[in-house]
């Protein structure tokens, strides 16, 4: 039997395991999907013991992908970002970054084409993982942040990057094509760090949170004609690409959209 999983703490909350599984069902695979919460000091003999134990690929989330990033070999677009969320075991443990394939194949998805200029909404690990994506899809990015330090550090570090703080919204959303929430803001409460005035009907908008799915930026959005795309989709699809490193097949798109839809 293979075994995969997710390693982070806490993980109990995790709409994970349903959505692999689905994938393995629809494949008639022999295997598992199950959560470890190691202690925070313990990454590194964590990813020696999945090695140890034969585990074939890991997701990890917070608070480990930075520090996974440090004890495993990262493909070059992890190093760029600077954290992993995806392991592969069967030789030197590799680490990716599916975060950002999430973020490029949800807007695929939904016919979105990736030119013109993004506005990415926060600098912390979702916001760089969208930021390196759309610059390597050939947008023009502009970081915006609460803490512009951060917004500008990353600008720094990302091509032909922008950077400001959140004050800056009305003016750079006016000519974006693409806009992305990579922040928590809106998670169980009714808020946006967009405001509404800041939107129009050109824009492609994704919301990184997905609990709730509809957000108040997306219903924002849906109201002025813009296109929307909620937080399972990034979800879905950096699951999606992580099932195709860990195996080589296709993913069983619809099956793993149906199990994680019906766990949210």
């Amino acid at each position: 039997m293979q075994v995969f999983g997710l390693i982070g703490n806490p993980v109990g909350h995790s709409v994970s395991p349903p959505m692999h599984e689905a994938a393995y069902e629809e494949y008639g695979m022999d295997a598992r999907y199950v959560t470890f919460e190691p202690d925070q000091g313990s990454i590194a003999r964590a990813i020696d013991g999945a090695d140890a134990l034969g585990i074939t690929g890991l997701n990890v989330t917070i608070p480990f992908k930075r520090d996974v990033a440090e004890v495993v070999d990262p493909d070059p677009l992890a190093e760029r970002i600077g954290a992993v969320n995806t392991v592969a075991f069967g030789g030197e443990p590799t680490g990716y970054n599916t975060d950002a394939a999430g973020v490029v194949r949800s807007f695929e998805h939904h016919d979105v084409t990736l030119s013109g200029r993004a506005v990415v909404v926060g600098a912390g690990g979702a916001g760089r993982a969208a930021a390196f994506a759309l610059a390597d899809a050939g947008m023009d990015v502009h970081i915006a942040n609460r803490t512009v330090e951060r917004a500008e550090a990353l600008g720094a570090a990302v091509p032909n990057a922008s950077s400001g703080d959140l004050d800056d919204l009305d003016a750079v959303l006016a000519d974006a094509d693409v806009l992305v929430n990579a922040t928590s803001v809106g998670m169980e409460s009714d808020e946006t760090p967009v405001p509404k005035a800041a939107l129009h009907s050109d824009l492609a908008v994704l919301d990184a949170v997905y609990a709730p799915i509809d957000t108040r930026l997306l219903t924002d959005a849906r109201a002025i004609g813009a296109t929307t795309i909620d937080g399972a989709w990034m979800l879905l699809f950096q699951g999606v690409e992580a099932f195709e490193i860990w195996t080589g097949r296709d993913a069983p798109v619809d099956a793993m959209d149906e199990a994680l839809r019906n766990a949210l």
